[in-house]
């Protein structure tokens, strides 16, 4: 079949990473990414594998971070080269039923013993088995060779990771379940440490900086989560804030104004380039060094700052974090939520938020893969461009 394949290419990885400071076009073209005839995967040994038929394939930031050179070493153990990325997926099984995919390669995958009867492919307390048993090394579905991705014709996914998708719900909307999941799992993480440390009168404080794909749905899923929090969000464009405005933020601010924002609401004082008190909780869905400090610093002493985007390689001074005994507190995918008393499926929640909010309208542009520098270029500069979510588009009539 013919493929968008990354092989482990340490300079061209490395010319991508100082291209894409300058010209996300070139940082494409440079790096090592190829659309080329590649084998098809063998069918994974054990049970419950399907071949799904690739419909429609978001870009990740960290297929982005991947493709350009910037993500952290501390994957190079949890992934296999060479690979077909593509993990948010709205595929086709032969049986003509429509599934997203929870991309995640758990114990089920694996032949692995879940923690759980009923665990979904994240849950559990050791990631032993994410580089052990039949698969090859990988985190996710296309992160793996063994399973192939979702910039394919097709690939394979084990029934632990199929979703149905309703009938009424359009492709469109489908393809953003897979982030979607993530921000709600992010605002589940910071409403309940939020509800831990309220007072019976107060209404919570939820700042949300960034506002891309995660941070957007991160602003719907607090709104959902607490109805009546007052939510801050930070965004740099002008889309982006029309976004976060009709997703549920009361006020949104530049980035850089954020603090202010934050300040007011809460009747804090600036102590430096801290606040006295601050948000409740704050989800950061930017991950750079500054936009980390920064939501240390606006976020109140036993508050949570809940990092959602992927953080990399960064520099921080931790004595804020020390200081105001602040949580500071990963989101990375998705799983087993408990809210009130019950168990439920992160993508279960995913899938009827972007039903909710028409997640469609947050799908700017699709390609075709022989369209790929194209497309990466353009995710890389989505914000800049006036866009959220770029995707491929596999579908014989595209």
């Amino acid at each position: 079949m013919r493929a968008l394949q990354v092989q482990h290419n340490v300079r061209r990885f490395g010319a991508a990473r100082l291209l894409s400071v300058t010209s996300p076009k070139a940082s494409a073209r440079i790096a090592p990414v190829h659309l080329r005839n590649v084998d098809d995967p063998p069918e994974p040994a054990g049970l419950g594998w399907s071949k799904v038929t690739t419909r429609l394939a978001g870009i990740c930031g960290s297929d982005l971070a991947l493709i350009d050179g910037h993500a952290s070493t501390y994957f190079e153990d949890f992934v296999s080269f060479p690979l077909i990325p593509g993990h948010e997926i709205i595929g086709e099984l032969e049986s003509g039923q429509r599934v997203v995919i929870e991309p995640v390669l758990g114990h089920a995958a694996r032949g692995s013993v879940p923690p759980w009867e009923s665990a979904a492919p994240a849950d559990g307390d050791d990631y032993a088995h994410l580089v052990r048993g039949h698969l090859k090394p990988g985190i996710q579905t296309g992160f793996c060779c063994s399973t192939g991705g979702g910039w394919a014709p097709w690939f394979w996914a084990h029934e632990s990771q199929l979703h149905p998708v309703p009938d009424d719900m359009s492709d469109e909307t489908a393809v953003l379940v897979e982030p979607l999941a993530g921000s709600v799992h992010a605002a589940l993480i910071a409403t309940q440490h939020t509800n831990h440390h309220l007072t019976d009168t107060e209404s919570p404080i939820i700042a949300v900086l960034g506002a891309g794909t995660m941070g957007l749905g991160a602003i719907a899923a607090v709104r959902g989560a607490l109805p009546n929090a007052r939510i801050i969000a930070g965004a740099r464009y002008p889309h982006q804030m029309r976004f976060a405005k009709g997703l549920g933020a009361d006020v949104v601010a530049p980035g850089d104004e954020l603090s202010r924002a934050v300040r007011r609401m809460s009747g804090a004082h600036r102590i430096g380039a801290s606040l006295s008190s601050g948000a409740h909780a704050t989800i950061n869905a930017v991950g750079d060094s500054a936009s980390i400090a920064l939501s240390i610093n606006i976020t109140r002493p036993r508050g949570a700052a809940v990092v959602l985007g992927m953080p990399g390689d960064t520099k921080l001074d931790l004595t804020p974090l020390w200081h105001r005994e602040v949580a500071l507190l990963g989101a990375y995918t998705y799983g087993t939520e408990h809210i009130d008393g019950a168990d439920v499926r992160t993508f279960d929640l995913a899938l009827a938020l972007a039903e909710r909010i028409d997640a469609e309208r947050l799908l700017s542009a699709t390609y075709r893969l022989d369209e790929h520098v194209e497309a990466l270029a353009h995710a890389a500069s989505a914000g800049r461009r006036g866009a959220v979510k770029i995707a491929f588009d596999l579908r014989e009539d595209h």
